[in-house]
């Protein structure tokens, strides 16, 4: 976390700068217990990169876009990493859940342990397929 004159030093801008930043949106700041202003760590990315791109001449409102694009593919990220850990998670039960089940089917009359074989693998062969899709 960062007060304004750290930051401003950080990324080698002014104070006003980031003042001005801060007011059209391109920075977000907290507020500290005292009401100072309160920069992250991605604040200090976002203005290392605003300032790459005013090098580049692009104009305020294409820079503030670039952000907000940015942001949002973060956040997607984010969410697609949360439902593949839910997911590999689930087929780690369903590993344990096969372990049980397949010494339970040997078990079984030789018909009835054939029926419950082919359902597991027509739908092991289903999660393979996709999976093979998936890796490439």
């Amino acid at each position: 976390m960062y007060r304004i004159g750290e930051l401003a030093s950080l990324a080698n801008v002014s104070k006003r700068t980031i003042d001005y930043y801060t007011s059209i949106g391109l920075l977000k700041a907290q507020r500290s217990k005292s009401n100072y202003r309160i920069y992250t760590e991605q604040a200090l990315e976002d203005l290392r990169f605003i300032e790459e791109c005013k090098n580049l001449y692009i104009p305020l409102e294409e820079i503030k876009r670039k952000l907000e694009i940015k942001k949002i593919k973060e956040v997607q990220e984010g969410e697609l990493k949360k439902h593949i850990l839910s997911v590999t998670q689930q087929m780690k039960q369903l590993q344990i859940d096969l372990n049980v089940l397949i010494p339970l089917i040997e078990n079984l009359e030789a018909d009835q342990a054939e029926n419950y074989s082919k359902l597991l693998n027509t739908e092991g062969e289903v999660l393979l397929k996709s999976l093979s899709e998936l890796t490439g």
